[in-house]
């Protein structure tokens, strides 16, 4: 699996754990989804501490070229 595609992979995830996060309190749910909350929090804490660590740099597709002198 290359960068990108596990920092995408990661994104997903990331964004995922948030919209789970949500989900109690646009369904007016939020005493009966802690587990809702907890488990969407840690999901998004974890994809985005995974996604800094693993995919440090740019990837290949979106670097930037050094201007010419």
């Amino acid at each position: 699996m290359s960068r990108c595609t596990l920092r995408y992979l990661l994104t997903v995830l990331l964004y995922a754990g948030v919209a789970i996060f949500l989900w109690p309190y646009l369904t007016g749910h939020i005493f009966t989804g802690v587990l809702f909350l907890i488990g969407g929090a840690g999901l998004t804490v974890v994809a985005g501490l995974l996604r800094c660590c693993l995919t440090e740099g740019d990837c290949p597709d979106r670097s930037i070229t050094k201007p010419a002198p």
